[in-house]
């Protein structure tokens, strides 16, 4: 036994012995062996001929090329404009309340212009501030009756600020599976715990938030936000906003609604989801205390935040869709207005939205409330067209029925987005070239991570004539039964 030991120690012993013999020898190695001779000018030229950088960007296929390429408008993007020369009708745009090119708005911007010139050359709180950007954004609460709004430079850098001002790591996000490149990007730069669940299925809303919440200690105490879209752009389904605020509720949960395609459309006046789904507006009430008493006005706010507690939590909204001009806003309580402020970067480092685009944003309002009369002409055009295209071959309508985005997918999709894509592309290049008809698909940047299925996208206006609908039914319906009649 005593032999056996000494074999075992003297085992170790070799072991160690080798390592530290090799460690010696890997410390005295030198990394880098020069070569012998030193390399020759000429050796040196040809070197760096070979070199060949890596590319900043991946390789551009032909595909990509053609998703890049597009009819160019050489007139204004109203119901009629004009592409290489020849005037078309246009359902590519979303001009809803056919306010571009309006006069009105024309002479307001030409107005503000004369006035406080183009660009403001600031941010809002490095004297970017103009008082029209004060008056617009007093105008847009007061059509809302929401206590305070906040203007943003560009529409969609509206939502992508807006989200991460308010939602940080660790807290959690539940999102509809369809929302917009935009909404997407915010939800990505808020580096939340981002959940989605399917498009517009409120059990599969309920079910996911319930999953969060269900013996979830921690859950109580970190914040919580479901972000949603109006109006969906890549459906043009509009949210059940009824039976979000009920989950909202039950759950403890925040809600945050996105409205750039609903603002100016949905509501009796225009003024939305929750005026569509007669969900109240938080303090809208305080907008009327000064008719009455100071007693009376007392037991009237007390009353209301005993019985209305806030059912939307934040909208947003890009103002380049219905009121025809570029920037967007935010709306909400005055704390959550205040905090985008000092938080948002959208706000804080852009330059403020140039003079005479708020200027347009008020006078478009000011068209809307005292033109209730255009929704119904725009709802009338949309029925208009759903009638023209109910037995449209090959397509479906998958869009809500008050949506101005009437949104058209395959009835028997290829089973691949692209070769979808493709069928549709060629639908909208022949409506263009055989009938002057501008429409768009569905496309998708590579960043876009939405995955509802490929479409035909038909933004209705206002300012469209009965002629220019039946002219977009008759023609689609045409081309659809001789393109898709393969597939059916």
């Amino acid at each position: 036994m005593l032999i056996s030991f000494c074999l075992l120690v003297e085992g170790h012993f070799v072991i160690e012995v080798l390592l530290v013999v090799v460690i010696l020898f890997q410390l005295s190695r030198k990394s880098y062996k020069p070569p012998k001779k030193p390399l020759t000018e000429k050796e040196v030229d040809e070197l760096c001929d070979e070199w060949v950088p890596e590319s900043l960007h991946p390789p551009i296929t032909k595909e990509m090329e053609e998703q890049i390429q597009s009819p160019i408008l050489e007139s204004a993007a109203g119901p009629h404009t004009v592409i290489d020369g020849r005037e078309v009708v246009n359902f590519a745009s979303a001009n809803y309340l056919g306010l571009i090119g309006h006069e009105k708005i024309i002479d307001s911007c030409t107005g503000a212009l004369e006035k406080y010139g183009v660009g403001s050359c600031g941010p809002r709180g490095f004297y970017g501030t103009i008082d029209v950007h004060l008056d617009c954004e007093a105008k847009i609460a007061k059509f809302l009756g929401t206590p305070d709004s906040i203007l943003y430079s560009y529409g969609i850098s509206t939502i992508f600020s807006a989200i991460p001002a308010f939602c940080k790591k660790g807290d959690i996000i539940v999102a509809d599976e369809g929302v917009h490149w935009g909404v997407q990007t915010g939800l990505q730069l808020s580096r939340s715990t981002v959940v989605y669940f399917k498009h517009n299925d409120m059990d599969s809303l309920e079910s996911t938030l319930e999953k969060f919440t269900r013996g979830n200690r921690r859950a109580e105490k970190i914040r919580r936000y479901i972000v949603v879209e109006a109006l969906y752009q890549n459906s043009g389904q509009i949210a059940p906003l009824d039976a979000i605020v009920k989950l909202k509720e039950k759950y403890r949960f925040r809600v945050m609604l996105e409205e750039s395609h609903s603002f100016g459309v949905l509501g009796a006046s225009g003024r939305g989801l929750s005026e569509h789904y007669g969900v109240p507006v938080c303090l809208e009430l305080c907008y009327h205390l000064e008719n009455y008493g100071l007693l009376c006005s007392f037991v009237l706010l007390i009353f209301f935040f005993l019985l209305q507690i806030e059912k939307i939590d934040i909208i947003t909204a890009g103002m380049g869709h219905a009121l025809a001009t570029d920037g967007g806003f935010c709306t909400g309580s005055v704390r959550v207005v205040d905090h985008q402020r000092l938080s948002s970067s959208g706000y804080v480092f852009s330059a403020s939205l140039p003079p005479y685009l708020a200027s347009a944003a008020i006078t478009a309002l000011d068209h809307l409330e005292g033109n209730p009369d255009v929704i119904t002409k725009l709802r009338s055009n949309i029925t208009l067209l759903w009638n023209g295209l109910s037995d449209i071959v090959g397509l479906s309508i998958s869009s809500n029925i008050l949506s101005p985005i009437v949104y058209l997918k395959l009835k028997k999709s290829t089973g691949s987005f692209k070769d979808d894509m493709k069928l549709l592309d060629v639908i909208a290049q022949h409506a263009l070239k055989e009938d002057s008809l501008l429409i768009c698909t569905s496309k998708k940047s590579t960043l876009d991570k939405c995955r509802l299925p490929a479409g035909i996208r038909l933004f209705v206006s206002a300012g469209h004539s009965k002629s220019d609908i039946q002219k977009a039914a008759e023609s689609l319906k045409r081309i659809a039964a001789l393109v898709l009649s393969d597939l059916n």
